[in-house]
């Protein structure tokens, strides 16, 4: 497992973020064969639907917590969100997108935490808002 984590440059065009970070998580499936499932970003998102808030009855998919999926030859990149920038449960979700990913026959899964656009409730499926009550 490959972690790196670095600011955003200031003198980007978008420096009112500049204090934000970005985390990516590089992971390689060493121990599997390889699968004949052949990933798609819908696939992935359906696989994602079973990666539950920990804290929360919903998915990080009804969340609205990922924000783009891109697949070439069973490799992954995924950008998503967390609810707050100081959530704890980051890692520990990061842990299972890995682990559904891989129990499908993924070769490399690159998930990337990112914080704009900032997350918010209204990125929410209508199914995750009736869930909470919303």
């Amino acid at each position: 497992m490959k972690k790196i984590v670095f600011k955003k440059d200031i003198n980007s065009p978008n420096s009112e973020n500049s204090n934000s970070k970005v985390e990516l998580t590089s992971f390689k499936n060493k121990d599997k064969k390889e699968s004949d499932f052949k990933f798609t970003p819908e696939t992935v998102l359906d696989a994602l639907k079973n990666v539950m808030d920990p804290e929360l009855p919903v998915s990080i998919v009804d969340l609205g917590l990922i924000y783009n999926v891109e697949t070439a030859d069973n490799n992954i990149d995924i950008k998503m969100s967390l609810t707050t920038p100081g959530c704890s449960m980051g890692s520990a979700i990061t842990r299972q997108v890995e682990n559904v990913l891989y129990a499908l026959g993924a070769k490399t899964v690159l998930v990337e935490i990112i914080w704009d656009p900032p997350w918010n409730p209204n990125m929410m499926s209508e199914e995750a808002k009736n869930k909470l009550g919303m």
